[in-house]
């Protein structure tokens, strides 16, 4: 398990720089959230969903954590192939841990 700063993208293929048929708006923006660096921290994920929740949870007084199982790392051209599994293990161990 990585503990590390995930960041929300606010939709799926241009926003976390994949290009479908439309040129991206940023072509530069993975390399620059890669380099991003803050107070020793950086940047280990990026997905869309979670945004929603911690906002919704903070005006509800509630605290909120996001856990991601790893699908692909695109930096690398790698995916995981047993991204079921693995979300069950991360589950599980989460579950554990609350």
């Amino acid at each position: 398990m990585i503990r590390g700063v995930t960041i929300s993208a606010i939709g799926f293929y241009g926003p976390q720089g994949r290009h479908v048929r439309l040129p991206l708006a940023d072509p530069e923006l993975n390399a620059r959230i890669e380099s991003f660096r803050y107070d020793g921290h950086s940047i280990t994920n990026y997905e869309m969903e979670s945004s929603a929740i911690a906002g919704l949870g903070k005006m509800m007084g509630h605290k909120c954590m996001t856990v991601c199982a790893i699908i692909a790392n695109r930096v690398a051209l790698e995916s995981n192939a047993d991204y079921k599994g693995s979300t069950e293990d991360l589950m599980k161990v989460v579950l554990e841990r609350i």
